[in-house]
């Protein structure tokens, strides 16, 4: 049992040069990528549908203890709002089982304008395989309730703990025998980096409220500039020093520098 730690996504031009050294094909990243960290969180399936062999592939090219979790389609999320669930989670599931043993969980990311809507989750959770670890990230504050939690509850299904500008956006709810956080922009400097002191405090929590026999996956989503790098390779070296049992992390990198030209709403959904 370990904290898996990596980042959401590894596909991105600003890396080339901060994680990506000069000359790796981008071909190749993913290979780079996985000899450095042994998850990634892969977003690119909740924008299209992607292919068994597409994940077939990415199991052939990472190593024997590689992880990916997988973000829902946003068919099943945006579009069909929760609704009619079976056919976009039956195709979704069969694709990504690809992966084989190196699939991990999947992520069901709420718009933020969804109010809470429990019949719906308990309809989507039902016909997930019990063999599938699920994750469900509401955004909207009226999913904060003792009738939604008992949903989570019922089908060990994590409540996405997460961070936005250094504070917790959800409750702090333990609704499986699992966890799972993702940080999503900090506010330290070069931006949207996390200060040190905000990941320390990340780390107390999750020790506080997990033991060490349990899995804790950990991504960060602040990918401008290689932020999300930098903060992995730092949170997992302060949670090796409480004790803990964290995945493989890459040395740290040179000091990170302001990102390229890039919207503070940068095309990354939080």
């Amino acid at each position: 049992m370990a904290l898996i730690v990596g980042t959401s996504g590894w596909q991105y031009a600003d890396w080339r040069g901060v994680f990506y050294p000069k000359g790796v094909a981008q071909r190749r990243w993913l290979e780079h990528y996985a000899r450095s960290f042994a998850t990634v969180e892969l977003n690119a399936a909740f924008y299209r549908p992607m292919p068994r062999t597409t994940f077939e592939g990415w199991r052939a090219r990472t190593p024997d203890d590689f992880v990916m979790a997988v973000k829902a389609t946003r068919v099943l999320t945006h579009n069909r709002r929760l609704l009619d669930p079976q056919i976009p989670l039956e195709r979704m599931i069969e694709a990504a089982r690809g992966l084989g043993d190196k699939l991990g969980p999947l992520l069901i990311q709420l718009p933020p304008n969804l109010p809470a809507a429990p019949d719906r989750l308990a309809a989507v959770l039902s016909p997930i395989p019990d063999d599938l670890r699920v994750v469900v990230e509401p955004r909207h504050e009226t999913w904060w309730t003792d009738e939604v939690r008992a949903v989570l509850e019922r089908h060990n299904a994590a409540l996405c703990w997460a961070d936005r500008l250094n504070r917790p956006v959800t409750p702090l709810w333990r609704t499986a025998d699992w966890a799972y956080l993702r940080f999503h922009e900090g506010t330290g400097t070069p931006w949207p980096c996390y200060e040190e002191d905000v990941l320390a405090d990340w780390v107390h929590r999750l020790n506080e409220t997990w033991d060490a026999t349990r899995d804790i996956y950990v991504y960060f989503n602040n990918d401008p500039g290689g932020a999300a790098i930098h903060n992995a390779i730092r949170f997992a070296d302060l949670a090796r020093a409480t004790g803990r049992c964290v995945t493989r992390t890459p040395a740290p990198l040179p000091p990170a520098v302001d990102p390229p030209e890039v919207s503070r709403e940068w095309n990354t959904p939080w």
